[in-house]
């Protein structure tokens, strides 16, 4: 489990499709194999941690259901070890399993701050304004909702620490919904069939 709050920015030291390395120092020290680290929103088991660098296996489900498969060597990638019993849960409940990818449709410049319109007709049925939504793994407040996808108002500590200062519209990001929204459609929709 995370909280979407990013710990470090890390870089894709390099990808086969099948191997990825991320240097992530801080992540790394401590870190050992088996471990679940975030990496730009999908939940990775560690196989491998030396010289400030991680080391996971991507598989195919996880190609078919996330934007890793595009990742490239020199590419940030958002980092946040799993969380530990007693830490504070600054963010929301993330869990580290996309939901679905999402398109930037638009982002717009307020000051220092940014405003991002996401399409995400999959999900869009779990978001609700001032709801919680996690995108490429940061924890983000939803500003609004339309028919295909939901916009978020990113401040400029978000922007500094995360990869989301990066977005630009036409690109994919990795979502993932509330999961309490999830159980809770689950819930009702059992009870009314």
């Amino acid at each position: 489990m995370f909280t979407g709050i990013v710990r470090e920015l890390g870089t894709i030291d390099g990808f086969d499709g099948s191997r990825l390395v991320v240097s992530a120092p801080d992540t790394a020290t401590g870190a050992a194999v088996g471990d679940s680290v975030a990496v730009a929103g999908v939940c990775l088991t560690v196989v491998g941690a030396t010289d400030g660098r991680l080391v996971f296996d991507v598989v195919p489900e996880t190609h078919a259901r996330t934007a890793v498969g595009g990742l490239e060597p020199g590419d940030a990638v958002n980092v946040e070890p799993s969380l530990r019993v007693g830490e504070q849960l600054g963010g929301h409940i993330v869990q580290g399993h996309v939901d679905a990818l999402g398109r930037v449709r638009s982002v717009t410049a307020e000051g220092d701050d940014r405003r991002v319109w996401i399409d995400a007709p999959e999900i869009v049925r779990y978001c609700v304004e001032k709801g919680s939504i996690a995108v490429d793994g940061v924890s983000l407040t939803i500003a609004a909702v339309d028919d295909d996808g939901f916009e978020v108002a990113l401040i400029p500590h978000t922007l500094e620490v995360t990869t989301l200062s990066l977005l630009e519209p036409g690109g994919e990001v990795n979502l993932e919904a509330d999961v309490l929204a999830r159980h809770v459609e689950r819930l009702l929709t059992a009870r009314l069939s």
